[in-house]
């Protein structure tokens, strides 16, 4: 019953049982908050249980079980999160909850506790579906919540402040979810990878290095609309070709700097019509990098590389900021100790940093953080076509179960 395989071959099981626990029928979607998040949470809750944790709720809505060491001291934080985007696959974030899980029950099993305790946690809202702001789950018990949250809205006009009241939560008792540095050793997460490179590479398992800073960027061109048959092509004012040669400098500046990416993936005009010189076009940038100052440089040149685009078509480009975030290096502690279990699991390590957000991200904040990869089919993810093998899941347990020897030692 302890081997990774046979606990792998569990996990699927458990990972089909989430998935059914949706908003919405045949498709799974699960917001923070929500009945499905309470009874997903149940269910995750259930499981903790039956691999001899005591498992709660805290005062943020994560599920948290814990599994004491045979000595006290801090403690290894496992975790992931259980809430979805919009139409999901069903192996982000729960894949690292049900893996951790998986981990303890080993341990469980064979009567052996490490030196020190273990907790796993379902953090409850990773993706930000709901009210537009990630990690409100792990920026809890950080205690970085920032307290003008509680007032954001959903689409519906609920307050987060009303959600965890009608959810059996208190806004004024969150912080009671925090954790103080001193009680955390360190933070591990396992996640699909999201992408194509361990596929490519022919590798189960990777150790990530850190988890990418971004940078969103709303672009508005202005121009002129104009007849397509009467203005002489050295009169236009074509706001769709000063957007094409933005979205060719935004490829162009990324692939220049290694660890860097760009991405358009919006992009409107107006008026419109297959006869009309488009007037005005909106677009966004998506760049991100491990490296801040290689991001803010190449979201500098494209700024600049749009704006020179627009004043030579005597156009008009107006650039907002959406969003910033830092990158969240891992612990180079966690990284070598995490090369050294998927070693010892028979496969050869690689280093990659991480391009998505993750809850990892926010707990860099409290401790040291580590990340190990498994490989994603195809690369595909936020899609009902994500999946990770169960060969590779059992990978995934055995360098996981690794680690913690490491960590003892």
């Amino acid at each position: 019953m302890n081997s990774p395989e046979t606990l792998a071959h569990q996990v699927m099981g458990r990972i089909d049982e989430l998935a059914a626990i949706s908003e919405t029928p045949g498709a799974l979607t699960r917001r923070y908050l929500t009945d499905e998040h309470r009874r997903a949470n149940h269910l995750v809750a259930g499981w903790m249980t039956a691999a001899g944790m005591a498992a709660a709720q805290d005062a943020a809505g994560n599920m948290v079980g814990r599994y004491g060491g045979a000595a006290g001291g801090p403690s290894l934080i496992i975790g992931s999160h259980l809430d979805t985007v919009v139409n999901a696959g069903k192996f982000d974030g729960m894949l690292g909850v049900l893996c951790g899980i998986a981990c303890v029950q080993a341990l469980h099993q064979s009567g052996r506790r490490m030196g020190y305790p273990i907790e796993v946690v379902g953090f409850a809202d990773e993706e930000g579906v709901r009210f537009g702001t990630t990690y409100l789950g792990s920026r809890a018990i950080t205690g970085a919540l920032d307290p003008a949250t509680f007032e954001q809205t959903d689409k519906d006009g609920i307050t987060f402040r009303q959600a965890l009241l009608d959810f059996g939560l208190d806004a004024d008792r969150i912080g009671q979810a925090a954790r103080r540095a001193d009680d955390v050793m360190a933070f591990l997460e396992l996640h699909i990878e999201q992408g194509p490179v361990l596929e490519a590479l022919d590798r189960p398992a990777g150790a990530v290095t850190a988890i990418n800073g971004q940078t969103r960027l709303s672009v508005t061109v202005t121009g002129e609309a104009g007849h397509a048959g009467t203005v002489p092509m050295a009169s236009r004012r074509d706001a769709l070709a000063v957007a094409a040669e933005g979205v060719l400098a935004v490829e162009s500046i990324c692939a220049q700097v290694e660890d860097v990416v760009g991405t358009v993936g919006i992009l409107n005009t107006s008026p419109g019509a297959i006869n009309v010189i488009p007037g005005d076009v909106n677009f966004t940038v998506d760049i991100r990098a491990k490296d801040d100052i290689a991001r803010r440089d190449a979201v500098a040149a494209a700024i600049r590389a749009i704006r020179a685009a627009a004043e030579k078509r005597n156009c008009i480009a107006q650039v907002t900021v959406l969003h910033r975030a830092v990158s969240a290096p891992c612990s180079e502690s966690m990284i070598a100790i995490i090369e050294k279990a998927i070693a010892a699991a028979g496969f050869e390590p690689s280093r990659m940093p991480s391009g998505a957000g993750h809850d990892a991200a926010a707990m860099a904040a409290l401790c040291d953080v580590g990340m190990i990869f498994l490989r994603s089919d195809g690369g595909i993810s936020h899609n009902p076509a994500e999946r990770t093998s169960e060969a590779d899941i059992a990978a995934g347990i055995r360098i996981m179960l690794n680690v913690l020897d490491e960590m003892e030692g």
